[in-house]
Parts: structure tokens; C-alpha cells; sequence
């Protein structure tokens, strides 16, 4: 195994964090096989929450997927109201990687987002308003690095900051609303928003009434936002996306329709450099 390798340092990873997103979590320099160490004893249950048998993990995703309809069309209603047969077959669906079976059954949903016909040429689409469910792993460093083999190893999931935020898509303007306009809107600690006050507060009680906690993510995970910096200091230095590293500038709606994940959140992980706290 590369010494460099944050799995070098015996960080556990979750069960409840998708195997992608761990990996562009955990590896900033992607290298392949990825190599684990798994242990069938001595399980650490004060630092990891143990995980029942596939039970566990498909409730995790019943639940996600409760989430992300109710911050989609305000209520969850077409997942509750899912017939056991179609339930079974979604889970077994990504269980197996079968996509047909998949998009079958979670068409019956309609918790599409974004429109599905893009321009020539501009990579621009028809977006209709809506309320994208993203969940944003930030790891925040002080030091400069140019190479990603050179950045500073994740020691502790104490350094990575969970965020459970929706993103706001407007038709007449989501075609000129990039991953990075996307990112920094969930990131206002660190990058204040232009828009006025009223509209801040606007959205944040909005958010607030509609959001509805994940059983897993109340109880797992934290968001560990710390400390609020003046955005010209702060620096976003790797978003990686389903194993790529996309161009800030892309359609943020191109994004939400080709990356989200079968649950329909759309998982980010963002490194951020930082000014170091005296």
C-alpha cells in the first residue's frame, strides 16, 4: 500500500457514505485497486455505527430517497405510496446495477429536476424551478499544495464537514447557474452571497419547513461548519463528483442530470483552502 495512502492512517470508513463518495473522499490522488484492510473482529462500535446486514443499508436508502422527494416536490408522498412489489424491485435495481429496471421504476416517482433535451453546441437546456437535494463533503486544508499527491492526508473524519443543503434551480437563469455558482451558494460561511439579506433569509426558512431530516444523517453525521472566512481568502482546490473532477464553470443542471445518485442526491466532495486560524 502507498504510505501516502489516507488508509495508511486506519481511517474507518462509514457504511452509510456511498463506496464512490468515500473513495473521492479518501483518495486524493485516485489510485487503482483501491486497497482495504477489512477486519472481522474486534469491530469498533464506539467510532463506527454498526451495520445490521443489507436491512440496514436499504433503509438508509428508503430514507435518503424520502429526503430528497420531500425537497423536491415538498412531500414525500409517490416514496410512501410505493407498492411493495416496485419497492423490491428499486432496491434489487441497485443492488445489481441493473439501470433498465431502475429507470422503470423510479420514473414513477417524478422527482426529476432538470429537463433532459440540451442545445447543440452549448450544452443548455430547458431547467424548470426546483430544489436540488445535495449533500457536500468539505475538506478544508491551510496549506497550498499544487499536486494532489502533496496535499495534507485526512487523519480524522473530524476534518471533513458534512453539509445537507438544497440547491435552488430557476428556470429563466438554470442555464447560466454553474457547479461553482452551486457550490458557493451552499457554502455561504464561506462564500458571503451578493443576493440581499431578505433573500438569504428567505431561503434559509424555506429550508427549514421543508427539509426533512434523515434518520441516518441525524444520527451519523454532523454538519461541522466552524469558521466563516471572507471569500477572497478562500480558495476551492478539488471538487470531484462520481470519481471525475468537472470544470467549475459547467451547467449546474447538466451536473444535477447526469451525477446524482440513485437515491437522487447529488454527492460533492470539495476540498477548500483556507487561511490558517492563529
Amino acid at each position: 500500500m502507498n504510505p501516502k495512502s489516507p488508509l495508511s492512517l486506519l481511517l474507518r470508513p462509514h457504511w452509510y457514505i456511498p463506496t464512490g463518495v468515500l473513495f473521492d473522499l479518501l483518495c486524493a490522488e485516485p489510485e487503482r485497486p483501491w486497497n482495504l484492510t477489512v477486519h472481522f473482529r474486534g469491530y469498533p462500535s464506539n467510532i463506527l455505527v454498526p451495520c445490521e446486514g443489507e436491512d440496514s443499508v436499504k433503509w438508509s436508502f428508503i430514507n435518503s430517497l424520502k429526503e430528497a422527494a420531500y425537497i423536491i416536490n415538498g412531500n414525500c408522498k409517490n416514496v410512501m405510496n410505493m407498492s411493495q412489489p416496485d419497492q423490491v424491485e428499486l432496491w434489487r435495481s441497485v443492488l445489481n446495477g441493473n439501470l433498465e429496471a431502475y429507470v422503470r421504476i423510479s420514473s414513477k416517482l417524478r422527482l426529476g429536476t432538470v429537463g433532459d433535451e440540451y442545445a447543440d453546441g452549448g450544452g443548455q437546456g430547458q431547467v424548470k424551478t426546483g430544489r436540488v437535494p445535495v449533500r457536500l463533503y468539505v475538506w478544508s486544508v491551510s496549506e497550498d499544495f499544487d499536486d494532489l499527491e502533496d496535499a495534507p492526508q485526512i487523519d480524522s473524519w473530524d476534518k471533513i464537514s458534512y453539509i445537507n443543503r438544497p440547491v435552488e434551480i430557476h428556470g429563466e437563469e438554470g442555464n447560466y447557474f454553474t457547479l461553482q455558482d452551486a457550490v458557493k451558494s451552499i457554502l455561504p460561511e464561506y462564500f458571503p452571497n451578493k443576493s440581499s439579506t431578505k433573500e438569504e433569509s428567505s431561503r434559509d426558512e424555506d429550508e427549514n419547513e421543508q427539509t426533512v431530516p434523515s434518520e441516518e444523517g441525524e444520527k451519523y453525521l454532523s454538519e461541522n461548519v466552524d469558521t466563516c472566512y471572507p471569500s477572497d481568502n478562500v480558495e476551492i482546490k478539488l471538487v470531484r463528483i462520481q470519481g471525475i473532477e468537472p470544470k467549475m464553470d459547467i451547467p449546474f443542471s447538466w451536473v444535477v442530470k447526469n451525477l446524482t445518485n440513485p437515491e437522487h442526491y447529488l454527492h460533492i466532495c470539495v476540498c477548500l483552502k483556507v487561511p490558517q486560524v492563529l
